[in-house]
């Protein structure tokens, strides 16, 4: 064959694997976009969830006041009214809805849902990038650095740069990245994110 045919075949191969890491860099979804912060008094309210330990009181009435987990079927159970759906719920909506089963058996209930144990307010951090892998309890706010360090810190082979934290919504998965040298120099001063319940962190090595 001829110089020229293998010089167009070459040119053909190679044209086809970069329009194939073209589609595959394409394909790639960008990090969204930082958060916006809040401050006090706005945020959102507590969502209990499974593993969520309430106290339920019902003033005047001890008999039907409980300490009760919420189940991996996101139920509590209570006296008179049985099983509930919790998870998913604030505590003031639970409130609102045992006053109401309540007020079946008696007059006028004066009902108070605590969380005592916000077990399902957790975050997950994975990869060999740092110390640990495991679950933190967000007993507080909490941000991507901190959840790093309360695990160990970053090992002295993590892409320190290259750090994903993982949202699910109700509209899919987001993808927030955090840079830790871009961090440290100020050039992403929003990026060291505040967690929310349910998020990942991965730190690969």
């Amino acid at each position: 064959m001829s110089p020229l045919f293998h010089f167009r075949s070459a040119c053909c191969v190679a044209l086809v694997a970069l329009l194939a890491l073209s589609s595959a860099c394409a394909s790639k979804p960008p990090p969204a976009p930082v958060p916006p912060e809040t401050v006090a008094g706005e945020r959102a309210p507590y969502v209990i969830g499974v593993t969520d330990q309430l106290s339920i009181t019902v003033w005047r009435n001890q008999e039907l006041s409980v300490l009760v987990p919420v189940r991996s079927d996101g139920m509590i159970s209570v006296p008179l009214v049985d099983d509930v759906q919790a998870e998913g719920l604030t505590p003031e909506e639970l409130k609102e809805v045992l006053t109401e089963a309540l007020s079946e058996y008696i007059s006028a209930p004066d009902v108070t849902v605590v969380v005592v144990e916000m077990n399902s307010n957790v975050v997950s951090i994975i990869g060999g990038g740092t110390a640990r892998s495991g679950v933190l309890p967000l007993r507080r706010e909490t941000r991507v650095l901190e959840a790093v360090a309360a695990m160990g810190g970053f090992t002295v082979w993590a892409k320190r740069n290259k750090v994903k934290i993982l949202r699910p919504t109700p509209g899919g998965m987001l993808e927030y990245r955090f840079n830790y040298g871009a961090f440290l120099k100020g050039k992403a001063p929003d990026s060291n994110i505040v967690l929310k319940a349910g998020d990942t962190i991965v730190v690969p090595d």
